[in-house]
């Protein structure tokens, strides 16, 4: 660990995105793929937050991968995943709690060697996290002009893809935010390959369907020739797992074919 998180910086209360400097807006807020309460845009801190009520929790979800956030939802709600791959363990996506308790999980189980994110409504508080971890922070550099507060630690990819290493790359579909990526883990499922999504590929609660959207909260859907691109993309992978955004939110066997059904399904109904 190097730094202490910056306790005192201003964090988005709807949406849990960590600004370098005081503002009055929230830019991903007043996007149309999120939203700004009818209460106004208000603000908290890390300071804040820590001390309220929240329990830390790392708790198993698969073979290698552990859910790691809080009990109590604050913002958006998602959790990030740890993934203990045999090339070092990642942190995927992130959450803007974080305290001592929840970084001595996470050294238990052997720390951090990088953090990789899926689109900007989960940048939250990662430069903290880079921070604290002493580690690289891997964002799409088709989503940098989200990044609210700018740090060395990050490293902007371009392209399709991106090899973290032997058994990691990640998968830029597209899908949400132009930058949206997903982890895709080799030798995740016991060697059948797992497949990080996020909110990228959202799943939903009957688990033979997957979702392809544009804004969930605004329920504007993706275009099809988006979701036409990700298909196509994610057909060239092999995964047997999923992981998606929230605790829980697991395809565990099949996933592959629930993806592909899913997508065909979309474009079914939605260009016939």
């Amino acid at each position: 660990m190097t730094t202490e998180p910056a306790l005192d910086l201003p964090v988005c209360l709807a949406c849990g995105t960590q600004y370098a400097a005081p503002r009055a807006d929230c830019p991903i807020c007043e996007d149309e793929r999120q939203y700004v309460p009818r209460s106004g845009q208000q603000w908290t801190s890390l300071r804040e937050l820590r001390a309220g009520d929240y329990t830390v929790a790392v708790e198993q979800e698969g073979p290698g991968v552990y859910g790691v956030g809080t009990r109590e939802r604050f913002a958006i709600g998602q959790r990030a995943l740890l993934v203990r791959a045999a090339s070092g363990n990642v942190l995927w996506d992130c959450v803007t709690y974080l305290d001592d308790r929840l970084v001595e999980h996470l050294v238990d189980l052997g720390g951090i060697t990088a953090i990789a994110i899926s689109h900007p409504h989960y940048y939250t508080t990662m430069v903290d996290w880079a921070d604290t971890f002493g580690v690289p922070l891997y964002l799409h550099e088709r989503d940098r002009q989200w990044v609210g507060r700018p740090s060395e630690r990050i490293r902007f990819w371009s392209g399709d893809t991106f090899a973290l290493a032997e058994d990691l790359t990640l998968v830029n579909p597209g899908v949400h935010f132009a930058g949206g990526t997903v982890l895709h883990w080799r030798d995740g499922a016991g060697g059948k390959g797992a497949l990080c999504t996020g909110d990228i590929v959202q799943v939903v609660p009957n688990r033979e369907l997957v979702a392809f959207m544009y804004s969930y909260p605004n329920f504007l859907p993706e275009r099809p020739s988006v979701v036409r691109r990700a298909a196509d993309m994610l057909a060239g992978l092999a995964f047997d797992d999923l992981y998606g955004a929230w605790w829980n939110a697991t395809i565990i066997g099949g996933a592959e074919r629930v993806v592909q059904h899913a997508a065909k399904r979309y474009l079914e109904l939605t260009v016939g």
